[in-house]
């Protein structure tokens, strides 16, 4: 049986330059390295945050309004994983939903997970931890399906997040 990886759920967001904001630029290019993204809560800024350390706030541009960006159900992880999956040679760029892919088909909950040191997503109403370096695989608590997943492009300084 063949699966697809990626989800149908709706996902648009592109910014550049990447390099601007230090947190989403070491996410992109360094192995093992994880942000979420996610929209301030007055919806004028994003927010790339780490597991550790003040998060980066740049401006909602009237550009990225008119664009237009979609999140996700809470949010984004994106990173590089610091081991290549079985069908890729070197590791790719990849981009989660930062909401518990478990809890939201069983229960239609959307809350955002915990990024974790070590590439761990941590769920605080389930309590499973997600895998990020391993294909967002359920690494402990309850067996479960892996997080949602989104098409990704990285290149040129540039980060896109583009998901039917």
């Amino acid at each position: 049986m063949v699966s697809n990886k990626y989800c149908k759920l709706p996902a648009r967001f592109a910014y550049e330059p990447v390099s601007a904001y230090a947190t989403l630029y070491s996410s992109c290019e360094s192995m093992g390295e994880w942000c979420t993204i996610r929209v301030s809560d007055d919806g004028t800024k994003f927010i790339f945050a780490k597991p550790t350390g003040t998060p980066d706030t740049p401006p909602i541009t009237e550009r990225d309004k008119q664009a237009g960006f979609y999140l996700g159900l809470s949010g984004l992880i994106i990173g590089l994983p610091n081991i290549p999956e079985i069908d890729t040679p070197v590791p790719v760029i990849t981009c989660y939903d930062l909401a518990c892919r478990n809890c939201y088909d069983d229960y239609g909950t959307a809350l955002p997970m915990k990024l974790r040191e070590g590439g761990e997503a941590h769920c605080s109403r389930c309590r499973r931890t997600y895998n990020l370096n391993n294909a967002g695989l359920v690494a402990s608590g309850i067996e479960g399906k892996p997080l949602y997943r989104y098409r990704v492009y990285y290149g040129s300084n540039k980060l896109v997040v583009s998901n039917p």
